[in-house]
């Protein structure tokens, strides 16, 4: 999913990191995945489009009324999901939802989320990664300059912190018929289902770019992994086995 109205950085998910425009590392990463047999980029933005199409991918104009600040993820996806079943005849059973904006993500973790998906039966699988410095109980509301503790406890170690988990973007995996269920009508949250499950990962597992500084972390990070040297964007020539999921996926959508 690429949006090109974005208002912290416009259109940046065709923005330049280490040689190559943001939403290449995404489309990367779909054409690795074993699991996944479609790719399909839903966009309003020119220029993820024309990156795309140059490495192969089919692209769905997004509608102008689904590109704005207010348009939830659900409706994006499933506009995407009726246009390819309608263009291919071709009934998809599981979609992964990829953002552009999200360069840096785990080795096979695409993969690992629909296999789980698969394995468990489920209806939807996040990637998370655990909250640490800025956990519910160490963090204060203001009133005036007065600090007060969002949630009053003595902690100060930790290790003594209840385990919590945020959604850290990287991949999103869903029943497809989790798209078209009442609650996902009636709710932005309500197309992940009942069965919600979850893949866990590090927080630099994954870096979702919505400020120039988290470009210099994904910089960082690439450089680390050494995929930074390899400047050339993703080609058609990347090739994936046939099965029966489906990814709907990738750009910039402000969470």
């Amino acid at each position: 999913m690429a949006r090109a109205g974005s208002k912290g950085l416009p259109d940046k998910c065709s923005l330049p990191l280490c040689g190559r425009p943001l939403i290449s590392y995404t489309i990367g990463h779909a054409q690795e995945a074993r699991l996944v047999n479609a790719i399909v980029l839903t966009t309003d933005s020119a220029a993820a489009k024309s990156v795309a199409q140059a490495a192969g991918v089919q692209v769905i104009d997004r509608p102008a009324e689904l590109a704005g600040d207010s348009a939830a993820v659900v409706d994006t996806v499933r506009h995407a999901v009726e246009t390819y079943e309608r263009q291919t005849e071709q009934k998809v059973d599981v979609v992964v939802i990829l953002y552009g904006n999200i360069p840096v993500r785990a080795p096979g973790v695409v993969d690992r989320c629909v296999d789980h998906l698969i394995r468990t039966g489920c209806d939807s699988v996040r990637t998370v990664a655990p909250v640490t410095k800025q956990h519910p109980d160490w963090i204060h509301r203001l009133e005036g300059d007065k600090l007060v503790q969002f949630r009053p406890n003595t902690i100060h170690r930790r290790q003594d912190l209840e385990p919590l988990y945020y959604h850290d973007g990287a991949v999103i995996a869903v029943k497809r018929d989790s798209l078209f269920i009442p609650e996902a009508f009636e709710n932005p949250h309500g197309f992940f289902g009942h069965d919600r499950r979850a893949v866990v990962q590090n927080p630099e597992d994954a870096v979702d770019v919505d400020a120039r500084v988290d470009l210099f972390l994904a910089e960082a990070i690439l450089r680390a992994r050494g995929e930074a040297a390899a400047a050339e964007p993703p080609t058609a020539a990347c090739r994936r086995p046939p099965f029966t999921a489906a990814a709907v996926h990738a750009v910039t959508h402000d969470r």
